[in-house]
């Protein structure tokens, strides 16, 4: 079965390191070294971090020589930025409902509080 380009996105996304990779690689290209240096773990660790990344389209690797550089490609993060961005509208729109709401149980309380104080005199 094929795994859509968001799910993939997704799936990637879903470990903090792979996160962090792609944080770092927001700064520009890095070795695999130079990836691996701040975490706790084999380069053999990261390089399957890298290739889950690769796979998902969100970095790409070249040969430069000796040096392989990866580096950041943002298209699939559009692609989660703009499916997010139908869900902010969403609750947008809810918490601007529920603001009215608020409001409006807010001025029947100060009318009533009025009231009362106006029956007392």
């Amino acid at each position: 079965m094929a795994v859509d380009q968001l799910s993939s996105t997704f799936a990637a996304l879903a470990d903090p390191t792979r996160r962090a990779i792609l944080a770092r690689l927001a700064r520009g290209e890095a070795s695999v070294t130079e990836l691996a240096e701040p975490f706790s773990m084999s380069l053999q660790a990261v390089s399957k971090h890298l290739k889950v990344l690769e796979q998902s389209g969100l970095i790409e690797r070249s040969r430069n020589a000796q040096w392989r550089p990866c580096r950041l490609q943002a298209a699939p993060l559009e692609q989660v930025a703009d499916w997010v961005e139908g869900y902010r509208r969403f609750w947008e729109a809810r918490f601007g409902r529920l603001d009215e709401y608020l409001h409006d149980i807010q001025q029947q309380d100060e009318t009533q509080s009025s009231r009362s104080d106006a029956g007392q005199e």
